[in-house]
């Protein structure tokens, strides 16, 4: 049987990119088996009703698959709940009477649109980079007469569970993305099929990435704040491929275009 809580929530608003933003106080009163994307459905619901401009955030699926939502909750990416999405995180991890504080991401590569919601298009632009495999119409072989090593699957598996989120970015102290980039880009250069173009994409991907986040200094913050639980260790696997990239691309004339 569902329990109702009371909760005070302090949202941050802002208009848009320009404006300076604040924190609004609302009260609510949900049930604790609701989501934590339908209990601000309700808050916004109440706004509308007396037409006052409802509270923008971003989501899409609301399954964790997507990785759309992305709200910073009593300081915490995602909130309390480890290895869960916004989106799956219920209100049973909360107690009536709770003052809960909902913040964006909060990071220079994600600049703010309007309330809760960021423009996560620098992510966009490091998968455009490199975060593909590029094949000649009629030229690949049937997937299944490429044999892949377990190890190898199993890695890119865990790396390509990456949903593109954010967290990693939002709970890192430097404002780095280079869990997202590692994830993106391993999930290829540790398959057969990504190997022809393994280094030119380690350099692209990661040079990429530099324009538009900090520099990572092993905090570890970002594993901790996956919804995926995705690990550090591909960050070192990425390290070790950029370097090795830009001696092979050396030798090989300056980088290869990928494409």
């Amino acid at each position: 049987m569902s329990e109702t809580l009371h909760l005070t929530l302090k949202v941050w608003r802002q208009t848009g990119p320009s404006d300076g933003g604040h924190f609004e106080t609302y009260t609510t009163d949900v049930a604790d088996d609701a989501s934590f994307l339908e209990m601000l459905d309700y808050v916004n619901e109440d706004l509308i009703a007396h037409d006052k401009e409802p509270i923008a955030f971003d989501h899409d699926c609301r399954e964790g698959i997507c990785g759309s939502c992305g709200l910073m909750i009593d300081g915490q990416a995602h909130g309390p709940q480890k290895g869960t999405a916004t989106c799956q995180l219920h209100m049973r991890k909360f107690t009536s009477g709770d003052t809960i504080t909902i913040e964006p991401w909060r990071a220079a590569g994600f600049p703010i649109i309007k309330d809760l919601a960021v423009n996560r298009a620098a992510f966009d632009r490091i998968v455009e980079s490199g975060g593909y495999i590029s094949v000649n119409t009629g030229a690949a072989p049937d997937a299944n007469n490429m044999l892949v090593p377990k190890d190898a699957a199993d890695a890119a598996m865990d790396a390509a569970a990456c949903i593109g989120c954010g967290a990693c970015v939002a709970a890192c102290p430097n404002g780095a993305g280079n869990l997202f980039t590692a994830a993106k880009m391993q999930h290829l250069n540790v398959l057969p099929q990504g190997q022809p173009e393994r280094w030119a994409r380690a350099e692209s991907m990661v040079e990429t990435m530099e324009q538009y986040f900090g520099s990572c200094t092993n905090h570890g913050e970002c594993q901790e704040a996956c919804p995926k639980e995705i690990s550090i260790d591909f960050i070192a696997m990425m390290n070790r491929d950029y370097i090795k990239s830009k001696m092979v691309n050396r030798k090989r004339g300056g980088q290869k275009k990928l494409g």
